[in-house]
């Protein structure tokens, strides 16, 4: 194929730019279709040469494909390309229109076995464990945050390896290290390892080419704080605060306020004090103030006080007015914004910053009320006045209930209720609360009458007012109207779900009107609220005995004690629950555990009592059977039980001389002078006669009182009662102490004498000096011998005589 030559003029031929704006044939791209050049480059596939067309000895062949038909030369632009040459880029040459030799892949791979490719690598590796480490933080994954700050350094150190091997030291990227070591001291501290924290924190701050590292040594002194080392966290926090210059005002102050409360913990009062004065004058905030409040109230400075509470109320709170968040038309716009601010987190943080300050005001005023006058009273009216001259004036109110309660809890009641009534007239607010208040000292006086009506105005002042409905709840609920107490504690807990009295009230309400089911629910509500409140778990035990669900009660009481273990009541619940189900044993360890706490429990003393005469130790139970004398003096059946366990245990004497003493104290016991016969009978005493005359005497007097109580019950309802406590003095009081436990005691203590007598003795027949034990009948003590079952085998097909017998 001939090439086609242009041809340029004499005149031009030292121009080398020339021909640029004329137009060629050659980039006519309308007549592609016609180049046979063309064509064939096209069809050659990527990667072989594509034929030549000429071989001219001594020159080289030019390649196809290049886009220039007919073998037009491409114009000259220089005579060679500015800075790029065959070897800078190692046989890939720049040529943008294919004039090269060899064609070059249209995407070069990268040699990734390079150094400086391995490098960068590392640091993106490193960068990433950072990364996550700072992630598992604050996820509350501490473990794994340490894990991953670990792994950094180690890759970080390797990395530094190969920069020193590769590139010159100069290199070395500060920054990522500095990182890793932050960044590793800090999960050692949120791990609580502060030793290595301290030490990782002393590599950063010894290293001088890590500039501005001076300031971490305020997080050294922090973790010296912690461990309550005050001496080393004071030093540390003025070696940061030497380091950080005067332009960091806002930190400065931050330190200087760390300072004044490690100077507190150290009851270093003088030195807290400059220092919260300082930040007082340069930059008043809430804390400082409230801070500087507490060191003058510990070294009993009342002037000083005084000032530093006009410097708390005077700090300013950085809070705009919130007439910003009252619509102020119709205009949509406008509202629609409004609207969205109402409660977007600037405006959550406005109102957390408002309560704080009047947290901090309140404590203070409670704080130095009593100390900055003579009296109290005096000392809370300077606060409520300095108040009012302030940015907090809707705290005054506050101020002054917030006296009447403390009136309330110096038991001050007269000086309580004159406080509130002065609040009849305020705002509706104000008004809903002192009546609120007012309710509840009325309640407690139990005058339900002016509980009540104290509760119908704090409801009619703020209807929407929990504690409020709570108290008028309580008062319908002492008029036994528990509908409607139900529906008030509803009402009150649509109002604020988190009205926990309210709850804990509405589930009496259901418990009484015997809807088990949902009162359980409430104090299972309740119990999500307040974990670990006993009276919480305490219901939901009873609730699930009433159930009849024993070991769901088990559980729950087990969880009570396990918060109040002193608790004899909830002891001698399980103890009872155990019972119920059989378990002796553990029943017997909580009885004993309740007794041991409350040694004064009649219920406790007489299982205990009953339980060590079912396992044969009457002498044990004697010390229970005297505690309930000394407990109930006039109840003669304790008295009558010791004595019988000295009978049973076979000390005779004693068992005689405790039956005279109860004959000295209760003359006319039928009982008792039926013991004093028996046994005078079987020891042979001369009493005998004496006792036998006493005994048919009490034998009258008994049938003429029981003729008298039946008399009595047809009269009236007064003789009625009286005669059933003349029937209970001569029956020994059995009716007083028992119970409805006593239906799961033993049985010999319910076989009593006393209405149930088995003795029918009269004047005309003689006297029956047969008794019934009021432990009942003895059993047998099991044999005990070593070799029991072989002398059992030996004597089985042996009748022993009497004489063998154990008397």
């Amino acid at each position: 194929m001939m090439q086609h030559v242009h041809l340029v003029p004499e005149e031009e031929e030292d121009d080398l730019y020339s021909g640029y704006n004329e137009y060629n044939p050659t980039y006519d791209t309308e007549d592609l279709e016609n180049d046979t050049a063309f064509q064939q480059a096209v069809k050659t596939s990527y990667g072989r040469r594509p034929p030549v067309t000429a071989k001219v000895p001594g020159t080289a062949a030019r390649p196809l494909g290049t886009g220039f038909g007919d073998g037009v030369a491409r114009p000259m632009t220089a005579v060679r390309a500015a800075g790029y040459s065959k070897r800078a880029l190692r046989g890939s040459a720049f040529d943008p229109l294919g004039q090269s030799r060899v064609p070059v892949s249209p995407l070069e791979t990268k040699n990734e076995d390079a150094p400086e490719e391995t490098i960068r690598q590392l640091e993106k590796q490193v960068n990433e464990l950072i990364e996550e480490s700072c992630i598992a933080k604050s996820n509350g994954d501490l473990k794994t945050a340490l894990d991953k700050a670990k792994e950094a350094g180690r890759k970080e150190r390797v990395l530094v390896r190969q920069r020193e091997q590769i590139l010159s030291p100069e290199n070395i990227n500060l920054d990522l290290t500095y990182s890793v070591l932050l960044n590793l001291a800090t999960q050692y501290s949120a791990n609580e390892m502060y030793a290595e924290a301290l030490n990782t924190y002393q590599v950063i701050v010894k290293n001088k080419m890590f500039s501005h590292a001076g300031r971490l040594k305020v997080n050294m002194a922090n973790i010296y704080l912690k461990q309550k080392n005050y001496s080393k966290a004071i030093k540390y926090y003025r070696m940061a605060l030497d380091q950080i210059p005067g332009a960091h005002k806002e930190m400065r102050i931050k330190i200087m306020q760390n300072i004044g409360v490690t100077f507190i913990k150290t009851g270093q009062y003088t030195d807290a004090i400059t220092s919260f004065e300082h930040i007082m004058s340069e930059s008043p905030n809430l804390k400082a103030g409230y801070n500087l409040i507490l060191s003058y109230f510990a070294v009993g400075d009342r002037d000083k006080m005084k000032k530093a509470f006009h410097k708390l109320i005077g700090a300013p709170l950085g809070i705009d007015d919130e007439e910003k968040y009252i619509s102020p038309g119709d205009d949509p716009h406008t509202n629609l914004v409004i609207e969205a601010i109402k409660n977007d987190s600037l405006h959550q943080m406005e109102r957390e910053r408002k309560a704080l300050a009047e947290k901090y005001i309140m404590t203070a005023a409670k704080l130095i009320a009593p100390v900055i006058e003579n009296s109290f009273d005096a000392g809370y009216d300077w606060c409520v006045d300095a108040v009012k001259t302030s940015q907090y004036v809707e705290l005054a109110n506050d101020l002054e209930i917030n006296k009447a309660i403390t009136y309330l809890r110096q038991k001050n009641f007269s000086q309580a209720v004159e406080t509130l009534k002065m609040f009849e007239k305020k705002d509706s607010r104000v008004k809903s609360a002192a009546a609120t208040n007012l309710s509840f000292l009325y309640f407690l006086e139990n005058e339900p009458t002016q509980a009540d009506l104290y509760s119908d105005l704090a409801v009619a002042a703020d209807r929407y007012n929990p504690l409020a409905l709570t108290n008028k709840g309580n008062a319908v609920f002492i008029n036994k109207d528990y509908d409607k107490a139900a529906e008030y504690y509803k009402e009150a807990l649509r109002n604020d779900s988190s009205c926990t009295e309210a709850l804990y009230n509405l589930g009496l309400t259901y418990k009484k009107l015997n809807r088990l089911e949902e009162s359980l629910d409430c104090f299972l509500k309740l119990h999500a609220i307040l974990r670990n409140s006993a009276q919480v778990l305490s219901q939901i035990a009873s609730l699930y005995e009433l159930l009849e669900d024993p070991n769901q009660a088990l559980e729950w009481l087990m969880q009570l004690i396990s918060i109040v273990p002193t608790d004899s009541q909830a002891l001698a619940k399980l103890g009872e629950l155990y019972d119920t189900e059989g378990d002796k044993t553990q029943a017997f360890q909580y009885y004993c555990e309740s007794y041991r706490y409350f040694p004064s429990n009649i219920e406790v003393i007489e299982w205990l009592g009953a339980y060590y005469i079912d396992t044969q130790f009457c002498e044990k139970a004697i010390k229970y059977f005297e505690r309930a004398a000394l407990i109930q003096p006039t109840q003669v059946k304790w008295q009558l039980m010791v004595a019988s366990c000295y009978r049973r245990s076979g000390n005779y004497q004693k068992a005689l001389e405790k039956y005279k003493d109860i004959h000295r104290k209760f003359p006319d016991n039928v009982e008792c002078l039926r013991f004093l016969v028996r046994l005078c009978t079987d020891i042979g005493l001369k009493e005998v006669q004496e006792y036998a005359t006493k005994l048919k005497k009490a034998e009258k007097m008994k049938e003429l009182k029981e003729q008298r109580v039946r008399s009595g019950r047809d009269s009236s309802a007064r003789s009625r009662k009286d005669g059933r406590e003349g029937s209970a003095s001569s029956d020994s009081g059995q009716s007083s102490g028992t119970s409805s436990k006593g239906d799961r005691l033993s049985a010999k203590l319910k076989t009593l004498p006393g209405a149930n007598d088995p003795y029918e003795a009269s004047s005309n027949k003689d006297i029956d000096v047969s008794y019934t034990d009021p432990l009942g009948p003895q059993v047998e003590r099991p044999k005990t011998a070593a070799r029991r079952k072989v002398e059992e085998e030996e004597f089985a097909d042996e009748e022993l005589g009497e004489d063998l017998l154990p008397e």
